[in-house]
């Protein structure tokens, strides 16, 4: 399943035993994307949101993640109100991954014309004056755009990406973001590889929002709550001398377009401390997420590790 290139990069390989019986429902499934890839999205996007609102109100352990995600982050909001983003997530995300689709199959130029970048007058510059870069970007459903466009401008980048559960998914998922080029480096293989890509040139992309568990976390409010963050960010802008820049993809189906909201550099984290750091990463994810929640994976556990004495949302028997 993986090749190594010196210790530094994943390369996703074929395997035989992806004809086995056990991945023929992927395969029909990865078929069926791809056949949507060539759908214009105004006659997809209907299909897929209605397709995804229906899987959602049967995926019962994804739901409830949602569902406590946003109690806890989100609770001044009404039931009505959050159960309408949850719906809102579940449609959005075969819409976006569709548009991924189309990046792995088409020609990107047919993809282009569909692309809003909103606040990238400073990413320009830096990538025109090639100034080392870490993009913080929140887990959006269509966070895997915005990386593929950029390399296929001929823009290096490297991604920090965890597996899919299905091997035959992770490996054309990660073919797909293979596809103009760029560097995967597994989380299971740590960190170094990523950050010696990023101190070689690399425009890093780092997803700052999943919970690594209580060792070098800081709990700093994340939303309504707080939430356990690593800082790691400071860390790596101050060993490869990067800028840190936020983005987010929203995905609009009535108009078929994605719009690419990027935030102005993080130049105040040089002089920061840990908690700090963990705090201001998660202002920029609130700042991006807030706006568009139903974009935002609210099915991780998000919330995983609390403090002391508090129980873990998720085992909660009274949500």
């Amino acid at each position: 399943m993986e090749q190594n290139n010196s210790q530094t990069e994943f390369i996703p390989v074929f395997k035989k035993t992806f004809y086995h019986p056990r991945y023929w429902g992927a395969w029909c499934g990865l078929g069926l994307l791809a056949g949507f890839a060539y759908v214009p999205p105004r006659l997809r996007d209907p299909v897929l949101g209605g397709l995804g609102r229906l899987v959602g109100k049967f995926a019962t352990g994804a739901r409830r993640r949602a569902r406590i995600n946003l109690l806890y982050c989100m609770p001044a909001l009404s039931r009505r109100q959050r159960e309408k983003i949850i719906d809102d997530m579940f449609a959005c995300a075969p819409q976006s991954i569709a548009l991924m689709a189309e990046l792995a199959c088409r020609d990107p130029h047919k993809v282009e014309g569909r692309i809003d970048w909103n606040g990238d007058q400073q990413l320009n510059q830096l990538l025109a004056e090639q100034k080392k870069i870490i993009f913080l970007v929140p887990h959006g459903w269509a966070v895997d755009v915005p990386a593929m466009l950029l390399a296929s401008r001929g823009y290096q980048l490297a991604a920090f990406f965890h597996h899919q559960r299905n091997d035959l998914v992770d490996y054309f998922w990660n073919r797909a973001r293979r596809r103009y080029g760029g560097r995967l480096h597994s989380r299971e293989n740590g960190i170094k590889s990523f950050i010696s890509s990023v101190r070689q040139g690399y425009c890093g992309y780092y997803l700052p929002d999943q919970d690594h568990g209580p060792e070098h976390s800081e709990f700093v409010e994340f939303f309504a709550t707080y939430k356990a963050t690593l800082p790691a960010i400071g860390r790596m802008m101050k060993i490869c001398r990067a800028t840190v820049v936020p983005l987010f993809p929203v995905y609009n189906a009535k108009t078929g377009r994605l719009t690419i909201n990027v935030l102005p550099s993080m130049d105040d984290l040089a002089e920061a401390d840990s908690a700090q750091v963990a705090r201001r990463m998660n202002e920029e994810v609130e700042k991006l997420v807030g706006p568009n929640p139903e974009q935002y994976t609210w099915i991780l556990k998000l919330l995983k590790t609390r403090k002391p004495g508090e129980i873990q949302p998720y085992k909660r028997k009274d949500i």
